[in-house]
């Protein structure tokens, strides 16, 4: 669904390649499914201002603070999220499992 506008998200439940857009009280990040906690973000001028890797720490809810973990060591904590928008129309396609005959 390319325009779903959900209270929160937890990353095991989309696909590698969904895109997710968080709105904070300061600013705006652009986050890649990369698979697991695995995410591709940026959105802030200092710690990402380009897409870096990182690794998401719990889900992302509006009303909460967004957590991430850059290069497996800088924690980062954003300011309160006040929306968010998930796109999964470029995520990898799910793998069907084998038939048993």
């Amino acid at each position: 669904t390319p325009s779903r506008v959900p209270k929160g998200v937890d990353l095991k439940n989309l696909r590698p390649g969904s895109l997710i857009d968080v709105e904070t009280k300061s600013r705006h990040y652009h986050i890649e499914c990369l698979g697991g906690d695995a995410i591709r973000i940026s959105g802030h001028p200092e710690y990402c201002p380009e897409p870096v890797r990182a690794h998401l720490e719990g889900v992302i809810e509006r009303g909460r603070h967004l957590k991430f973990l850059l290069n497996d060591y800088r924690p980062v904590t954003t300011s309160r999220i006040v929306s968010l928008h998930v796109d999964q129309t470029k995520a990898a396609p799910l793998k069907s499992s084998p038939s048993i005959n």
